[in-house]
């Protein structure tokens, strides 16, 4: 990982012809091997610190920013063209078109970062000719089971805040799953600026594990915490719209493409289980099990470097 401040050579906005305009960025050097990042979320965007997990000096990487987050365009969940057009099948055809756009035949590899994880899975199994590596780090596959565990399982290990979090949803939604009940009071216009505020705080109480863990200050903007909230529990109740086709019952189906799989032992968001059922199946992949980390930190992140070499062709 390059420590250095990076500014992109090349930026833009991708007109999709349904109202949506993805924002794109690219870094490094022209000629070096094309590398794509997908950002976590969903709904969180990309964020300068990220262009430094690529080397400059080895890749031509292409960052964007999903439907609905950071530079893209609508942001306003409230006026955008309709929530039916931000899923995973329309981030991948946005993956196709800015491929295209640039002249790209296919990528050395493909780096996803937690929900990155999941679209980087849904992409390679959509366009494995496309693809010539994955580096996933914090993996997840979004299915309902993943779902249901993050929103309410894990409220064993942090019954406080989970009860907390739970406390809020009124009486005539108890019936939903809580995801759902979320999604309904992201949308009330009484009930949404509470709503996303625990929404958040839940997402910081889950993924403290990681030793060093640091609030996100992203979650101190209230426009930013609305969007964002309402981007993920759109994805999570829909199980990232792969319910008809989940990824573990698929990984199989990637056999031949490398992949790296970087998971910390502690991170109880997405359990451990999950990259190595995923790694069972996909036996061109490996995985790397980071003793000190959770949802993220340093240590699992320093790894990234060597798995890019490793699988990148």
């Amino acid at each position: 990982m390059t420590s250095n401040h990076i500014e992109p050579n090349a930026s833009g906005t991708l007109d999709r012809g349904d109202g949506h305009h993805v924002y794109w960025e690219e870094v490094g050097v022209r000629s070096g091997r094309p590398a794509l990042f997908l950002h976590g979320g969903p709904g969180s965007g990309c964020s300068p610190g990220q262009r430094r997990l690529i080397d400059p000096a080895v890749h031509r990487a292409v960052l964007f920013d999903q439907r609905g987050s950071g530079k893209s365009t609508p942001l306003d969940l409230a006026t955008a063209p309709d929530l039916g057009l931000n899923t995973t099948p329309h981030l991948i055809s946005d993956i196709e078109a800015l491929r295209e756009m640039l002249g790209i035949e296919r990528w050395a590899v493909v780096l996803g970062m937690s929900w990155g994880t999941t679209l980087g899975l849904a992409y390679a199994l959509a366009h494995p000719e496309r693809i010539g590596g994955l580096v996933l780090a914090l993996v997840t596959t979004t299915s309902r089971d993943e779902v249901d565990w993050i929103t309410e399982g894990v409220g064993r290990i942090f019954p406080e805040e989970w009860h907390r979090f739970r406390s809020l949803v009124p009486d005539e939604l108890r019936n939903l799953r809580l995801v759902d009940a979320y999604a309904e009071m992201l949308f009330d216009p009484v009930m949404q600026e509470t709503a996303a505020y625990e929404w958040c705080r839940w997402e910081d109480a889950h993924v403290s594990l990681a030793p060093g863990h640091r609030p996100s200050p992203h979650y101190d903007d209230p426009v930013f915490r609305l969007r964002f909230a309402r981007l993920v529990t759109h994805y999570w109740r829909n199980s990232a719209f792969l319910d008809d086709a989940p990824i573990l019952e698929r990984a199989h189906e990637l056999d031949g493409i490398p992949g790296v799989l970087i998971h910390g032992r502690y991170d109880v968001s997405s359990p451990l289980e999950v990259p190595w059922r995923l790694a069972r199946s996909w036996k061109t992949s490996r995985l790397e099990v980071m003793s000190d980390a959770g949802h993220g930190g340093d240590t699992l992140l320093d790894r990234i470097d060597s798995a890019l070499v490793e699988v990148a062709r």
